[in-house]
């Protein structure tokens, strides 16, 4: 896939079949639409376009808006290079281009600017200032300014219509099992470790306290949870637990993420991970001692364990 930055749109070759929307997770749906762009260009002859945003819509009207994304922007670029498309445009939204009606946008971006002779349009997807207009809307347009506009075909997993919103509630709830189904990969999140305050390493659970900085990323509810993580450059997955909440236990404190990697010895200090999550354990819980806590952490390594020998053996 080759990314391509809105100010050199003259490297898309004219007359491709493109789509838009921001994209949040490149999930089953998202990469349904595409595949269905991705046939059509190959069918025509010519190259396959998705059209994304360089931040979340709802940002560039509002300066207070803080959105609980899916994917940071280089994890969505990655996920839409595994999707098959030809290139990708970033557009720097802003609030001129949110005032944009859809007829415009569709004439001063798609006709004349990018050249697309075929747009597809997501089933549920609107676009254009207060997206008022609608399919039929684009349809207009597009006969006016020699665009053929299509209406993609709706995905649903196991009954269930896929958009970014109800991966997001599934997160939010810690059903990440479910989210990951419908996103087709592993929930993750990616940060530095930095140091923490100690407290499992004495316990016998050493943790690597985890900053995603201000990646705007949506972290799932509090709760331990089986997870995997991939150390700063290696490959190798470990298996792992890790513990979202603030430590009623010990200390009450502000929401960490920590995460203890079975059977690992070493200085994670100011190393990358990555930390993929495969199923949450139960929700965080006030002991009433630490040798409590102790113990369950003990029987929460075992399930993580047996969780990763069954799906070894399925």
């Amino acid at each position: 896939m080759q990314k391509i930055p809105f100010n050199n749109c003259e490297l898309l070759p004219r007359g491709s079949v493109a789509t838009i929307g921001f994209f949040d997770g490149v999930h089953r749906g998202h990469r349904h639409l595409i595949a269905q762009v991705c046939d059509m260009a190959r069918q025509e002859g010519v190259e396959s376009v998705v059209i994304t945003f360089d931040k979340h819509p709802r940002q560039a009207l509002d300066d207070a808006f803080q959105p609980q994304l899916l994917n940071f922007a280089d994890e969505k670029m990655i996920h839409l290079a595994h999707s098959g498309v030809d290139n990708c445009v970033v557009l720097p939204f802003d609030k001129e281009m949110a005032a944009m009606s859809a007829r415009q946008f569709m004439e001063s971006v798609l006709h004349d600017k990018m050249g697309v002779s075929t747009l597809v349009i997501g089933y549920d997807n609107r676009f254009g200032h207060d997206r008022t207009e609608g399919f039929d809307d684009y349809v207009e347009y597009g006969r006016q300014l020699g665009i053929r506009v299509v209406c993609a075909t709706a995905f649903q997993y196991e009954g269930i219509s896929v958009s970014s919103s109800v991966i997001r509630r599934l997160v939010e709830e810690g059903n990440v099992v479910r989210a990951n189904q419908l996103l087709g990969y592993p929930y993750a999140l990616l940060g530095h470790v930095v140091e923490g305050f100690q407290q499992g390493r004495r316990l016998g659970f050493p943790t690597a306290n985890l900053d995603i900085g201000d990646y705007e990323k949506l972290i799932p509810a509090p709760g331990v949870y089986a997870v995997r993580v991939r150390l700063e450059e290696r490959m190798e997955m470990k298996r792992a637990i890790m513990n979202i909440g603030t430590r009623p236990t010990l200390d009450n404190g502000k929401q960490t993420l920590e995460t203890h990697i079975l059977n690992y010895d070493g200085d994670l200090y100011g190393k990358r991970l990555m930390v993929a999550f495969d199923q949450r354990l139960r929700e965080e819980r006030r002991f009433e001692h630490v040798g409590q806590l102790v113990a369950q952490m003990r029987e929460d390594a075992r399930m993580a364990n047996e969780l990763f020998d069954n799906e070894l053996d399925e």
